[in-house]
């Protein structure tokens, strides 16, 4: 059995992964899913301090595997680092740089140009205002809607504003999940942030933005993967 630590991004809560974390207890394995705070004042640690505590509560640490889902990218290294877990996953997400404010990832990596270029190869998709289309096109629409009126104030200013705190990445066996039909992240954008800030090549699921809504059985079959062959560096 293994204990897995999965962590929202950005205007969500725990609840996004109430599908993945059913499917992963039907295996068998303990779950933690909590709501970050939407406290504006609150900070990067501040976040991970929030996940600890929730492992912290469950009280089992066996087989550890941390998962941060888009701006999670940010707080999922950080739990790893302090908790010393045995995997760390990425699902969509954010790969921060030591000493990387939020607010800066978006022109550092060149995000708005790769969305630019690729919504005129889809029409508009990429990065659309309609959240239906941009985040939730594969997912039911009731359940899109679901989770729509569930959006919070989350992330904070200050976690936006303040430097990543690690000064490198943590030495802790690492994997990316990338969804190849991502209308926020394109899918040639993050293969080539992985390549470049974790040397690693990333697993494919074909899916948006919110695979945790749209495939929780595929994505539930990779994280247990990842949790019985953890990722290695996997580094070129």
């Amino acid at each position: 059995m293994s204990t897995f630590v999965l962590i929202h991004g950005a205007g969500d809560g725990g609840w996004y992964w109430h599908l993945v974390a059913a499917e992963l207890r039907a295996r068998g394995h303990a779950c933690v899913t909590p709501d970050l705070p939407d406290d504006d004042s609150a900070t990067l640690t501040d976040y991970a301090d929030t996940v600890i505590g929730a492992v912290d509560a469950v009280g089992d640490r066996t087989g550890l595997v941390v998962v941060g889902q888009s701006f999670g990218g940010f707080t999922a290294p950080l739990v790893a680092d302090r908790l010393a877990a045995d995997a760390l996953v990425l699902v969509a997400a954010m790969v921060p740089a030591p000493g990387e404010a939020p607010r800066d990832w978006w022109a550092n990596t060149g995000y708005q140009r790769a969305a630019r270029e690729q919504a005129a190869r889809d029409g508009g998709r990429t990065g659309n205002d309609d959240p239906y289309v941009a985040f939730y096109h594969d997912v039911p629409r009731e359940l899109a809607e679901r989770a729509v009126g569930r959006e919070r104030n989350h992330p904070s200013e200050a976690a936006m504003n303040a430097p990543w705190p690690l000064g490198s990445w943590p030495d802790v066996p690492t994997g990316f999940v990338l969804c190849t039909e991502d209308r926020f992240f394109p899918a040639g954008f993050l293969r080539r942030l992985v390549h470049d800030r974790l040397g690693i090549v990333p697993d494919e699921i074909a899916a948006g933005h919110c695979v945790a809504l749209s495939r929780p059985h595929t994505l539930t079959d990779l994280l247990t993967h990842y949790a019985t062959t953890p990722a290695g560096p996997g580094r070129d």
